[in-house]
């Protein structure tokens, strides 16, 4: 956060306008706020999994789920001098989950170099003392009497062929597949990222030969170092978010097109050269490189808790499975379910956890039973809910099951009665600030809500966003103060979707949009961090507000630090004043401030990622504390006991 300042100087315009006054007092009565109440929805949509959160730089690397002899089979892939290239289905594959490969024929009598490129997820950064880590497997499948060896060059080039790094990688022809590995360390930084992974080798010394490659690997480093790890710039960014938790793996990508298209835990994990991939619900292919153990490690590493939904037999193209059939996804679910939290010495999914370098159990509370179930409500009321909750609540009665059918807080009729709902809705501006009561309304009665999508995506006007806007976020802001006040009811909140690869969009708005080197933090994701970080632990009952008005707040305490966040929503374009009345007097006569403030339709976009950003002020605390709120802002107020 940026650009400290005084409170006076901040608001010497807003205090020119006429304002109205709100008066909130507040007591040391209230109720405990959930540790998980803000945290993260993720599915592979835009491009956030693979050539995103995933660092993987190598598109299309290992040929999955595409036709051998087709153009699309190449997405990515270029040859370099006479060779010609092509994807085939080999006949001794490297793996009966990697049935493909890249043949890579050379000319009889070829001299000059011979190769092939990718050029990644829409560009490769190529950065400053970065060490680039790769490896491929290859083979001849018909090779010569006289084995041949030699050296590919490995390298990161420009589009105009001029090489930033490279290495040498040696070989020697065999018909049996061989795995290579290679490094490289970058010298300079370029800003573009129009460039090219190359693997390249002198023409005479494959002259006439076909060779096969699979699996071809380039990696950065990775967030924490892991190995198949997360890009790092992504993970900081969420990191900076401080999120409690982590929904995953959807969202629409768990469903698949059909039953046998959805995300399938057990092709998720193991050797990469075991998963087969998988045709993704939004366009591409999924790599599954990101598989289930990674996510719990990268889960684990980021200080979250997951929400692991499982498929639920319900699938986007509107069938769901019969009744008689449900049996393989039960014990499908149980599976993944042990894979996470099993004992791995009695255990065999557990096992594979262990195996693949986490022999103790990773945490898990919640487990989501499918998604968007209101899209099939009869066969989820029916069966669907029924059989899966008796048979995992039987197996793990420890956890907690969400249930995904209902379309607000009036939820439909379910047998077992869930405890647990997830709730999704997007919309416009005047929505969330018209429902920032919507919670405070429902009765209190065991149920607890999981708002696990929502957004801004028009304006008021109907009219599409590609960003969030400034108008937006603040109303996502008076919504999220409903959060804040009725956490005894509401225990975890998303805003969805998370990320966006700016060169591969299929929804917009988003959280988070990004290229292959930067990462542009929209006005929304300001606010869902500054409610994340000042969450507290316990609410304080205050004055209450209309949904009407412009002004909403919320009271939340640090009880260890001895801190309380005052957060004050202006969702008008001209300034309001709010007059607190604390129950204490503080301890401290300044306090500090953060306000996320800019002029209606300010959006943070590539050309502009910094339009509206937070800034911190000084004001002085009292037990009485008068603040003017600049129209269109998000004000946290923290004032020591």
């Amino acid at each position: 956060m940026v650009l400290r300042r005084t409170l006076a100087v901040m608001l010497a315009a807003a205090a020119a306008v006429n304002a109205s006054t709100f008066d909130v007092t507040f007591s040391t009565a209230g109720h405990n706020v959930p540790s998980t109440l803000y945290g993260l929805m993720y599915e592979d949509i835009n491009h956030s999994g693979d050539g995103g959160l995933y660092a993987e730089l190598i598109q299309n690397r290992a040929f999955q789920q595409v036709t051998p002899g087709t153009s699309a089979a190449l997405t990515a892939w270029a040859a370099l001098g006479s060779a010609k290239i092509s994807v085939v289905a080999s006949s001794s594959p490297v793996s009966s989950a990697l049935p493909n490969a890249l043949s890579f024929a050379v000319p009889s009598g070829t001299t000059s170099t011979v190769g092939f490129t990718n050029s990644g997820y829409f560009g490769i950064p190529v950065t400053a003392g970065w060490t680039y880590t790769g490896s491929f497997y290859y083979r001849t499948p018909t090779p010569p009497s006289t084995k041949v060896s030699g050296s590919f060059t490995a390298d990161l080039r420009s589009t105009s062929g001029t090489v930033f790094t490279s290495s040498t990688v040696p070989f020697t022809t065999s018909s049996t597949w061989q795995q290579a590995t290679f490094t490289f360390t970058a010298s300079s930084t370029q800003s573009a990222v129009t460039n090219l992974f190359a693997l390249s080798v002198g023409g005479s010394t494959v002259a006439g030969l076909t060779m096969e490659f699979t699996l071809i690997s380039l990696f950065p480093p990775t967030f924490n170092g892991r190995k198949n790890g997360f890009r790092m710039d992504l993970s900081e960014t969420l990191l900076d978010m401080k999120p409690a938790f982590f929904r995953f793996p959807g969202g629409n990508n768990l469903e698949g097109e059909t039953a046998a298209d959805r995300w399938a835990w057990e092709n998720t994990v193991g050797d990469l050269v075991d998963r087969p991939g998988r045709v993704g619900d939004w366009g591409y292919i999924n790599t599954d490189g990101l598989g289930l153990y990674e996510y719990l490690q990268w889960i684990e590493d980021m200080d979250m808790q997951p929400i692991m939904a499982v498929y639920a037999g319900y699938s986007l193209n509107g069938a769901s499975v019969a009744s008689n059939d449900m049996q393989t996804y039960i014990t499908e679910a149980i599976n993944q379910i042990n894979f996470v939290i099993g004992d791995a010495s009695t255990n065999a999914q557990a096992a594979i956890r262990s195996s693949m370098g986490h022999p103790d159990p990773f945490t898990l509370n919640y487990i989501e039973i499918g998604n968007e179930d209101f899209f099939s409500p009869t066969t989820y009321a029916d069966y669907r809910w029924a059989d899966l909750y008796n048979a995992l609540h039987a197996e793990f009665p420890q956890l907690h099951y969400i249930a995904t059918s209902a379309t607000s807080g009036n939820v439909p009729s379910l047998s077992p009665a869930p405890t647990y709902w997830d709730l999704h809705i997007y919309s416009n501006p005047n929505f969330f600030i018209n429902g920032a009561y919507n919670f405070d309304i429902l009765s209190r009665n065991g149920l607890q809500f999981f708002q696990g999508e929502y957004a801004t995506t028009t304006e008021n006007s109907g009219a599409a966003l590609t960003y969030p806007f400034i108008d937006g976020s603040i109303a996502e802001a008076a919504y999220m103060a409903g959060f804040d006040r009725n956490s005894d009811i509401v225990f975890a909140a998303s805003y969805a979707p998370l990320l966006n690869h700016v060169s591969s969009t299929q929804w917009t708005p988003d959280l988070i949009t990004f290229s292959p080197n930067t990462v542009i933090r929209s006005t929304s994701y300001y606010v869902q961090q500054l409610y994340s970080l000042y969450k507290g632990d316990f609410y304080l009952t205050s004055t209450t507000n209309t949904a009407s008005s412009p002004v909403q707040w919320s009271v939340t305490r640090d009880t260890s630090a001895g801190q309380y966040f005052l957060k004050v929503i202006n969702t008008a374009t001209s300034a309001n004043t709010v007059v607190f009345t604390l129950p204490f007097t503080p301890s401290h006569t300044t306090g500090t401030g953060t306000i996320l403030t800019a002029a209606s339709g300010t959006q943070n976009t590539p050309t502009n990622p910094n339009a509206a950003v937070p800034s911190s002020f000084s004001f002085t605390a009292g037990k009485t504390i008068t603040y003017n709120a600049p129209g269109l802002s998000l004000s946290v107020l923290v004032v020591t006991a």
